[in-house]
């Protein structure tokens, strides 16, 4: 039996690594901008600035799972998944960005693969309770 509790308090623990090493990378990047400008092209900081939109919204749609919102879990889902996507091409694509931050899309892909497993493990733990709410094993107020 999947515990449901546990696999929610994960998820919360992936999402919010990933708003971090969002946050990390914004900072790295501005810190290299002034030391070596050609290890933080445009590429990057399109890159960054789209990563760090996500670490805004992914948090966000973490407390509609809190709050037992079926449509919420889709949503970290769907985003996780494409998130996943979209780092590991963009990592695949030669003189792209500086190898740093190959290494950063790649370590976002992983974690937003973990995203990806530990929604569906809550998905499928989850008890309908027929009004599009799920019962995420939290006392409900």
């Amino acid at each position: 039996m999947v515990n449901k509790t546990s696999s929610l308090s994960a998820l919360h623990r992936v999402v919010y690594s990933y708003t971090a090493v969002a946050a990390a990378t914004i900072v790295v990047l501005a810190v290299v901008s002034g030391v070596a400008p050609r290890e933080a092209p445009a590429d990057a900081w399109v890159h960054a600035v789209v990563v760090g939109v996500f670490a805004l919204v992914l948090p966000l749609r973490l407390r509609g799972v809190r709050a037992g919102n079926r449509g919420s879990l889709r949503a970290v889902g769907i985003i996780s998944g494409v998130l996943v996507v979209v780092n590991v091409a963009e990592a695949l694509v030669p003189d792209f960005v500086p190898t740093w931050m190959r290494v950063e899309m790649v370590g976002i892909a992983v974690l937003m693969a973990a995203s990806v497993a530990l929604v569906v493990r809550v998905a499928l733990a989850r008890d309908n309770d027929g009004h599009g709410r799920i019962d995420v094993g939290l006392p409900r107020p």
